[in-house]
């Protein structure tokens, strides 16, 4: 049962064994040519003003050392929002619920922000590992707990998405397959229900995205 469940969030739309359902991800590209235009449209001020917003957001996380880094995160929270949106509509594959979608943009952020961090401040990210104020005694113990922690961070990202995502997608679901049992008065609940449900996968949607893109910018800010 639960098999099945879960099988309409898999890809079907298939040429020649390639799923098609993943191109859904690059659909933000035919978008980039409006923004080139000699005179923005609303949309544009709307999104220049976010994206403002949210770099000085970022660079007040990361701090003055990393200078342009912001962008690298704003282009994350954007292809991530794009993505989450993108799902809300009708036959169109989301592929944000996908732990192969999202692992892949977690673990490799990480694993870069360590790898620069191990290298380049060694002492820092030691000392990183026992808390400032740790008794003598609980210092070992410590120093395993921040390591799992650490090491289980592009787990919890990846995972954090995928479920929020899926979680609203299969109660939208559940409850439309009800709705050839009910009756006339119990349809227009149903349909308020959804409504509000949706309401609500928006509101998701643009935090987990959000949520996403910070958590990484400090996780970057943690090596510097």
């Amino acid at each position: 049962m639960m098999t099945n469940l879960f099988s309409i969030f898999d890809p079907s739309t298939t040429i020649m064994n390639l799923p098609l359902n993943w191109m859904s991800t690059i659909l933000g590209i035919f978008i980039l040519p409006t923004t080139y235009w000699f005179l923005p449209s609303r949309l544009n001020y709307m999104w220049n003003s976010i994206v403002s917003t949210l770099h000085n957001e970022f660079k007040t996380l990361i701090g003055p050392s990393n200078k342009g880094s912001t962008f690298l995160f704003i282009s994350l929270f954007t292809l991530l929002l794009f993505n989450n949106f993108l799902g809300l509509f009708p036959y169109i594959f989301t592929s944000t619920s996908h732990l192969v979608m999202t692992l892949a943009l977690a673990l490799p952020l990480w694993l870069s922000f360590m790898i620069y961090g191990w290298f380049n401040h060694t002492q820092h990210m030691f000392a990183h590992l026992v808390p400032q104020g740790t008794p003598p005694t609980l210092m070992p113990f410590m120093v395993c707990i921040e390591t799992i922690s650490n090491m289980i961070r592009p787990g919890t990202l990846a995972v954090r998405l995928a479920a929020n995502m899926i979680a609203g997608h299969l109660l939208l679901t559940l409850l439309g397959n009800t709705g050839p049992a009910l009756s006339s008065s119990m349809i227009s609940l149903l349909i308020m229900a959804q409504l509000a449900l949706l309401t609500l996968e928006c509101a998701v949607a643009m935090i987990q995205s959000y949520v996403f893109a910070i958590l990484i910018t400090l996780y970057s800010s943690e090596v510097n």
